[in-house]
């Protein structure tokens, strides 16, 4: 077994004002790291009217092309953050992808946003794998739940900013505009986390702790994760759920006004407020779960997403179905909610499974997967099957499309109903 920590402490210990520094802050780079990602999908109509690019080509520059630097550069950078300090690879990761963006907002051509997306998701894979690391670190096991469902309020509020300050700049201003001053603000939030945050040690909120000093060996990490089935599927389960995350989160806005009649002032209020109740819900309430039943059985980790999987299902069929955009933003808001339960759970599970010196890589791996399968193949996938309906003569291409992710709901439960059951063997083994 690979971990070599307790899981389940009780009662939980109090934590550190520094620790809730820590969290704030990496929690506000998050915040700009979804909000730059997010940028090209919240924008997609009138950078598609002005650079004359396609659906297919848009699924394809916030899909694959963004994923293939996103996933396989952050293994490398994992490795390098678990030997070396974690809060300068942050801080230069958050001015790489910051400057990246504001590029973005300069490119003329497809090939140059292409190239500048490209760089972003370069950038971007430096920034989450080490804040990972970091939280567990800071807070103590049976704190990581509610910490793990702050920090990842960082894709919601990113997202909602993004949708309210980038749609609104875009309407008054010029799509541009919006890239580059995002773009600025990272650039300064990442000279301000290199001169005031501070490395915490490894392992130095775990109760239990062997080899905290210990490099962890590369290939031995990187095989250790393939071949171990808690860590497989929980990465796994992740990534059949952000296909349907991110193969709607990309082409929502432009749905939502191709087929729902929205305009991009609507959006910048409404939509916004949809992301922001909807996600931060699903983050909260997945973290306070985390923290309270999973002391008693840790298939929580895996039974709470299954079962939110479940519910959001229908709802998301009625979002794509519906007639008129304020019922269909009612009908995302709940989808949201139980879409992002799954999050908080496989980051925390992966976590407290690995030793403390293997937890920077592991997270990187586990992004790899689910993000290589969800962030690279499912903005692909929705745009090109778009491209093959609008072909075919279908008028509502982008909705057909959307209906294509139904099927990959029942894909994820059953992948976190089959983690369910190799934890309940796990802790059956271990208590014998």
């Amino acid at each position: 077994m690979a971990a070599t920590i307790a899981t389940t402490p009780s009662p939980a210990p109090a934590t550190s004002a520094r620790a809730w520094v820590m969290l704030g802050t990496l929690t506000f780079v998050y915040v700009l790291n979804f909000l730059d990602r997010q940028l090209l999908g919240i924008l997609a109509k009138p950078i598609q009217d002005d650079l004359h690019i396609t659906d297919g080509q848009l699924g394809l520059i916030g899909g694959l092309y963004f994923a293939f630097f996103y996933c396989f550069i952050a293994i490398p950078i994992g490795w390098l953050a678990d030997r070396s300090n974690r809060i300068t690879i942050v801080a230069l990761a958050c001015a790489i992808w910051s400057g990246a963006t504001t590029a973005c907002g300069l490119a003329a051509t497809y090939p140059q946003l292409v190239a500048a997306r490209m760089t972003v998701g370069f950038g971007e894979a430096g920034g989450v794998p080490p804040s990972y690391a970091l939280i567990t670190d800071t807070f103590p096991p049976g704190r990581r739940g509610i910490a793990f469902g702050i920090y990842n309020l960082g894709p919601p509020i990113g997202a909602a900013l993004g949708i309210a300050f980038g749609a609104s700049i875009a309407a008054f201003f010029h799509w541009r505009d919006a890239f580059i001053a995002i773009g600025a603000i990272g650039v300064v939030t990442a000279i301000l986390v290199r001169l005031f945050l501070r490395e915490p040690a490894r392992g130095a909120t775990d109760p239990t702790v062997q080899n905290v000093s210990a490099k962890a060996r590369f290939w031995p990490t990187i095989g250790m994760f393939f071949t171990h089935p808690i860590l497989m599927l929980a990465a796994l389960g992740s990534g059949a759920t952000q296909f349907v995350t991110y193969g709607l989160g990309n082409f929502a806005v432009l749905f939502l006004i191709r087929e729902k009649g929205m305009t991009l002032q609507q959006i910048a209020i409404w939509y916004a407020i949809v992301v922001l109740v909807g996600m931060c819900s699903g983050m909260l309430v997945s973290g306070r779960v985390i923290d309270r039943f999973t002391r008693h059985s840790r298939r929580v980790y895996a039974i709470a997403p299954a079962l939110s999987l479940v519910v959001a299902m229908p709802f998301y069929a009625a979002f794509v179905w519906a007639p008129g955009w304020p019922l269909a933003l009612v009908l995302l808001t709940i989808t949201m909610l139980f879409n992002y339960v799954y999050l908080s759970c496989s980051v925390a599970l992966v976590q407290e499974e690995v030793r403390p010196d293997q937890r920077v890589l592991a997270g990187a791996l586990l992004l790899l997967v689910m993000n290589f399968i969800g962030l690279g193949l499912g903005p692909t996938w929705v745009g090109a099957a778009s491209d093959w309906f609008k072909a075919a003569g279908d008028a509502h291409s982008l909705r057909t499309a959307l209906y294509t992710l139904v099927p990959v709901y029942p894909v994820a439960i059953l992948l976190f109903l089959w983690l369910a059951r190799v934890i309940r063997a796990h802790e059956q083994g271990t208590s014998a």
